[in-house]
């Protein structure tokens, strides 16, 4: 009797030593810890655009304050900052491409009413030279590469998630557990709605 119960005891063991692998090849814990590093990531792209959300009030005020820049350009930043912010989308929208697209557009709206407004301040290098709108050109720098670093980061993230749930055997735990969904990745637009090139602005000064 002994000889039977010990086999079936190893068996018992082997079972459970070899079920946290199995369940890990399904896609069990590693899917959504895939999942969550990507809408970790994707909070960083929003903290990236928030701040310069906020930088941008200061430097229309000193923009308007300093020169006599088009009052066309300076609304166009201004409408465009609002309409952005009016754009909310949350990390339990990122599967939805519709919402991803819309809140792309209103960042490259953002993007685009900067440059027109850099290319007009190139017509005033006293504006150039105040410290203050110099200091607020270096952080807008900076924030733009955030932007960029975390956009980039945020589509590796994803790029490892989509594989991971159209993989097997992955796709398994993320199709009959999870319930997975494919995440959109973020993509700037080429052209007019480019991030404006501020370090070019002032190194060509």
């Amino acid at each position: 009797m002994a000889t039977l119960t010990s086999p079936i005891k190893m068996l018992r063991a082997l079972f459970l030593l070899a079920l946290p692998l199995a369940l890990a090849a399904c896609g069990i814990n590693s899917v959504p810890t895939a999942e969550e590093n990507a809408k970790a990531k994707w909070a960083d792209v929003q903290a990236s655009y928030q701040r310069r959300a906020d930088l941008i009030p200061n430097l229309v005020a000193v923009a308007s304050n300093s020169a006599q820049i088009e009052r066309e350009t300076l609304e166009g930043v201004i409408n465009a900052r609002a309409s952005a912010t009016q754009v909310q989308l949350s990390a339990d929208d990122l599967s939805d491409p519709a919402r991803v697209e819309a809140f792309q557009a209103a960042q490259n709206n953002v993007s685009g009413a900067l440059s027109r407004l850099l290319v007009t301040v190139e017509r005033y290098p006293d504006l150039k030279s105040q410290e203050r709108f110099a200091d607020l050109m270096t952080q807008l720098e900076g924030t733009e590469n955030r932007i960029n670093i975390s956009i980039r980061d945020y589509n590796a993230a994803v790029q490892d998630y989509n594989t991971r749930i159209r993989t097997f055997p992955e796709m398994i735990g993320a199709k009959l557990i999870h319930g997975a969904k494919p995440l959109t990745p973020f993509e700037a637009k080429a052209g007019a709605d480019v991030a404006p090139d501020v370090g070019a602005m002032f190194n060509g000064n």
